[in-house]
Parts: C-alpha cells; structure tokens; sequence
C-alpha cells in the first residue's frame, strides 16, 4: 500500500454529545458531523435535507424561459428534434431522461450520441451536417455545448436552432445559441452550481413540465438523475443530496424497465441500494459501452419499453463490462511491465507509457490504477499508425494540465484539468515529450506535496463499535463527493490473522484490541502488499459497516489505511540507528553486532523471498515490511536492521541494488552467472568480527 498523511479532525466531546441528543443521532454520526463543521441542530437539519419540496425553481436558471419556449416552438410545429447528448453515464442519462420526457409531450424526437472512439466528446461540424441533412430543425445537447462555439454557430447557419444545456465550467462569452442553460454560467444567480448535467436536463424537463410538478418529476426520472449524478462525481450536498436521495429510493422500484433488468442482471434486485451500487456496479456498465464506442446501446436500454429487447441490452451491457475488464487488465499487465523497464522509481516523478494496439476508450482506466498504485501522475498513448492519444491521471499537488502545456508545442492538441487530461501525440515525438514532461516535474513539483491525504473524522473506542451505532450512519447517506462515508481511526490493533481472498487480489484481517476482535477487509491489496505481519500492532483507519450472511449481523471494518503502531516504529528506529552507527563505523558492542549479524539460513530466507516476490526482476514494499515478511515466512528472527545487512551483502556482490523513495523500499535484481560466493563480503566480515563469534563461521553461498 502507498503511504498516507492521515489528517484526523478532533471534534468536541460535549459538542458531539449535544448534537447527539438534540437530534437522536448516534454518537458516531454526532461525530462524523461534528469532525465536517457541523455542529448544531440547524446545521445538521440544512446539511441533511432531502425533502423534494426544497428542490429549486427551474426558471430561476439562465435562459430557462427562453429554452423552453423554443423546444414549445419545436413541439407546436412538428418540427424534428435531436437530443445530442455523450457517451458516458451522466450523457446517457441525460439523454434519456429529456427524450422520454419529450416523447410524453408528443414531440419529434430522436437521440444522437458521438462515438468516442471515431468522433470523439461534444459536438462536431460533420455531426451538424448530418444533422440538418435528416431534417433536424432543433438541436438540444444535454451534458456538453458550453464551449462548442464553431459547432453552434455552423448548426445556426444551416438553419437549425440550438438550446445548450450543460455543467461545464464556461468562460464570459457564450456559443450563439438560442439557449445556454448552465448554473455555472458567470452571471447565473442559481442557488446550487454543482449540478450534474443529468441535474441540468432534469430542471429543463421540470420547466417544460411546470415548476409546479417538481416531485412528479422527481418520482419519474429521479432513478436516472441519481445515476448520472453520482457517476458524474458530484458533491452530494444541496440540491443533489436531495435528488439522489429521492431517486436511490425511487430506482429500488423503477418504472424504467432497461434500469430494472440492468439491476436484475448486476446481482442488485431487491437489495438495499445506495450512492456506492452506483459508483462501483451500475456505471462501470454503462460506461463500458461508452468506452467500446457502443454508448447507444446503453441510451436505448433506458428508452425501450421491451421487456425482451432491455432483458437483451442488459445482458448485453453486463458482458462488454467484463470485456472491459479483460481488456484492461490487459492493458494494465503490459503497462506494468513496460513500467518496470522504463521506470526508475528514484528519478523519475511522472510515469509517461506507450504501447500498440492498446484501447484508447480503456487507458484511462488503466492510467488510473497505475496513478493510484503508485502514487505518481500517470500518462498512458496508445499508439495507432503513427499517431498516440493520451489519457493522463494526476495527484494532488501535480498540475497535470499545466504540464501539458509546457509541452504543446510537441503536442497535436491536449485537454482536461490538474488531475485528469487527455491528449493526442505523433509517435516520433513522445520521447522528447517524457523528457520535458520530467523535468518540468522536477522543476514544479514537491514530492511531499503529492504524498495522498487521508481525512479521519475521529478516532474511536471499542465500546462506540456496536450494530446500532453503525445502522445510525445511515442517516447520512447518500455518501459521495462532499459527503464521505465517515472515517474513523482505532490506535495499537493486533493483528492476529491475514487471510487472502479472491486469488489474493484482497485480504481479510482479523484485528483485536483490548480483547476484543474485528474483521476487517482490506481491499485492492493482497497479502504481498501489506506493510505488516500476524504478530505486530498497526494503526487502522476505516469506514465501518454492518456484514450480513444468512441472516446473521456482524461489524465489519473497511479498511482505508493501515499503518505500523509507533511501538512497532519506534523498535524499527532503535534498530535502524544501530545499523546506521555499523555503516558510519561508528563501533559496536558484540552484543550488538550479534542483533545485525545474519546467519547463512537468515540470508536464505531474504533472498529466497525477493526471488520469489520480485516481477522482472523488481521489488518495490513498504520499508518496514520486508523484514516481517520473511520472519514471518520463514519463521526466523530478522529484524529491519539485519535485514539491511542481507541487501548490503547481495549489494556487495552485485546481486541487487535498492533504494528508498516516499517510505517505499526498491530493489532491483542484477543478472549473474551461475552462483554468487558472498564469502568476501567486507560488510559480512566486519560484523563477524565484531561480534567476536566469526572464527566459526564458514563462507557462504547462495
């Protein structure tokens, strides 16, 4: 696991308990609220509101009267109308949503949805004339538009009228349409700006409905806007809390039979849905249609009133899922061992990869993992004759935008934000880009700034960890962006079991404190990535949640972080100044010579562990943890100071290298012939003499 600075709000006891009974809420949910800067029943009563009532007008949006007047126009003279919309989940569902609405009204109308893989995001010139060459008179786009000031202005001079409805960020001078319906528009005075653009098409179908049918609506279409809304990423605060809320409840008995089959087909019928069914089940479907260049197929899943034809379309949906997945997985193998040749983990801060025949629609993906693995800005090119397109991920701390825009002129075009861009690239000059790109990283960037920030909203006991307590979070849901399942930490954990699951792709642990023991799943990690071994105290940050099997309830922690107690630190740092006294030979007793002293079996059992662990000749582990692992596994004493002992001696003998870099422990392995005689090691030697115990020994070699 990657290391991370725990950031651990301490909220007031007496405040906690105050708001815990003037609301009936749980301690723990007290907490949370308290740990976000909410501590009073009024704050607490505004932050949770998810009463439909409180939805805002949709006319106090920019240019809602006039949008809606023109789409009337449209409908009144029979006139063909085009949703133009985008292939991801917040686009299709947009899409969906504003055409059965207009269906219900008796319009003209049919969807457009560009395919990523040959057109790309937004609107397109050849798009326009293809348009108007079907007989469109009236273009609404929903999720995109807002910066697509050529495309507009040549739909309007082709004769057809165009209303925008979007949430992108957007300069003072707007494209030339009928409508520009955006709450981020700089002279919009709308009470909530953070919309997804399913939200945005949403308060134009309330507006085109009447302001005063908002709940129906809500009851109508709120499943879909929960769906884009929370794949979108949006701060579930505000107005977006409430529309999700209504459509989490309102999707577990949907009217839409595409959403009910998808929901059949994921394993997700009758269960309790929330924001994270969404998140990490439902949009990874439809985004991988999308990402294959089928996103219609996905649009007409939510439109079709064919029970056989969406039964297909799920199912269809749930198997390019898994394409995607192998696919990426693909991907993701190659890129790692590309990685592993071209990265050199000491040097370089940014990781720039290009491969053939690798699936533009899926790099992003991929670029993420391998940015999250890491710790590191990460830019995947797939390359296709001659010509690579990028898709980048950044951490926080990394302007990634800012980096590609030093080097534009190496660039065919480039776009996006400080933590994820695109770009496109001619092959020839992807050399001198991962050279400029690395050193502007050198140059702007400070790695301790990059390091990931956990934020804990409090530490806790035992005695707050009950079944109750837990069920009393639920208040707070939905959880999302702004809004963050609550995270709570717990100090001097034993960890008495590690158990890998799922071919060791996670592990479940079981952790004791005061006694008292707790299942924890860490996730994304198996048991080789853990910092830590059965015997030692770790500090866990975690979400918790109620585990149900078979009718019976359980705690069960969730882990976010994981990290060495200080006791386990602190015996690492007495250990670690030993051996640093030994390598600036500084003298040493011959009892302590003895504690760094490693025995031929000792030496076996590191290096057989790097042996086996190591992946095109590279290890990379957390710098505590390589030492309880091979105690552990070979069940011998090696503590972190003789464990540097063993690297310096294979070191000695041109075995390995290694190096450390943000708490990470590297080592590369060094091809040799046949076998290495570390009997000359001048570091061996010195210890054995030391320790006053070397007349016995004999050389050694592995």
């Amino acid at each position: 696991m990657k290391m991370k600075r725990w950031v651990t709000a301490k909220p007031n006891l007496e405040t906690v308990r105050s708001l815990a009974r003037s609301c009936g809420f749980t301690p723990l949910a007290a907490a949370a609220l308290c740990a976000r800067g909410i501590d009073t029943p009024e704050q607490a009563q505004a932050f949770l509101q998810t009463n439909p009532a409180k939805l805002h007008d949709p006319f106090a949006l920019p240019d809602m009267r006039q949008a809606v007047q023109t789409v009337q126009n449209a409908i009144a003279q029979g006139e063909q109308i085009v949703v133009f919309g985008d292939y991801d989940v917040d686009g299709v569902t947009s899409t969906c949503v504003l055409t059965r609405m207009l269906r219900t009204l008796g319009a003209k109308v049919r969807h457009y949805i560009p395919d990523r893989l040959s057109e790309g995001y937004g609107l397109s010139v050849s798009a326009m004339d293809t348009l108007a060459a079907q007989g469109t008179k009236l273009i609404i786009t929903v999720d995109s538009g807002v910066s697509a000031f050529e495309e507009i202005a040549h739909a309007r001079a082709l004769g057809m009228d165009v209303v925008v409805t979007d949430h992108h960020e957007c300069r003072e001078e707007l494209p030339d349409a009928n409508a520009v319906v955006n709450p981020k528009r700089l002279d919009s005075t709308y009470p909530f700006s953070e919309l997804a653009g399913v939200g945005v098409t949403f308060k134009l179908v309330c507006a085109l409905a009447g302001a005063e049918r908002q709940q129906e609506m809500l009851e109508t279409y709120g499943d879909l806007v929960a769906l884009g809304t929370v794949a979108d990423v949006m701060p579930l605060v505000g107005e977006n809390r409430i529309l999700v809320a209504a459509g989490l409840r309102h999707m577990a008995e949907t009217r839409n039979l595409g959403l009910s089959m998808l929901l059949r087909e994921s394993g997700q019928h009758g269960k309790k849905l929330t924001a994270s069914t969404i998140s990490f089940i439902l949009a990874p479907r439809i985004n991988a249609a999308g990402r294959l260049g089928h996103a219609d197929m996905a649009a007409e899943l939510f439109l079709t009133d064919d029970p056989h034809r969406a039964q297909t379309l799920a199912a269809a949906l749930c198997e390019q899922n898994k394409q995607r997945q192998t696919t990426e997985n693909e991907i993701l193998l190659q890129a790692l061992q590309k990685l592993r040749r071209e990265y050199d983990p000491l040097e370089d801060q940014v990781i720039v990869l290009a491969g053939e025949d690798w699936h533009h629609g899926v790099i992003g993906i991929v670029s993420s993992r391998i940015c999250d693995r890491y710790s590191c800005p990460t830019v995947l090119i797939a390359l296709e004759e001659g010509v690579g397109k990028g898709s980048g991920r950044s951490v926080k701390g990394f302007n990634l935008y800012e980096a590609l825009r030093d080097s534009a002129d190496l660039l065919e075009r480039f776009g996006g934000h400080e933590l994820a861009a695109g770009l496109t690239i001619r092959q020839e000059n992807i050399p001198a880009f991962k050279q400029n790109i690395m050193a502007w990283a050198k140059e702007h960037a400070d790695p301790k700034e990059m390091m990931p920030l956990l934020h804990i909203d409090c530490p806790i006991s035992p005695e707050l960890i009950t079944l109750e307590a837990i069920e009393g979070l639920d208040v707070l849901e939905p959880f999302g962006m702004d809004n963050a399942q609550p995270v709570f930490s717990m100090h001097d954990l034993l960890v008495e079991e590690i158990t890998p699951i799922s071919s060791d792709r996670h592990v479940r642990l079981t952790l004791s404190k005061d006694g008292i023991p707790y299942t924890a799943m860490l996730f994304g990690t198996g048991q080789g990535g853990c910092g830590f071994a059965q015997g030692n105290y770790v500090d866990a940050a975690f979400c918790l949640e109620v585990n149900e099997y078979r009718g019976q309830k359980s705690v069960q922690m969730v882990i976010k972080d994981i990290q060495l107690s200080t006791c386990e630190v602190l015996a690492d740092q007495k250990l670690l100044n030993l051996y640093n006294r030994f390598m600036s030979d500084g003298a040493l007793t011959a009892r302590e010579a003895r504690v760094l002293l490693p025995e031929r079996r000792d030496l076996v059992a590191v290096w057989r562990h790097i042996l086996s662990r190591s992946e095109d000749g590279w290890l990379t582990v957390p710098s505590n943890a390589l030492s309880r692992r091979v105690s552990w596994e070979s069940r011998r004493e090696i503590n972190i100071g003789k464990l540097f002992v063993c690297l310096d001696v294979f070191s000695e003998s041109q075995l390995l290298s290694y190096h450390f870099r943000e708490g990470q422990l590297n080592i590369v392995l060094k091809h040799i012939e046949g076998k290495a005689d570390i009997s000359k090691s001048v570091v061996l030697k010195t210890l054995q003499s030391m320790s006053k115990e070397c007349s016995g020994r004999q050389g050694t070699v592995i």
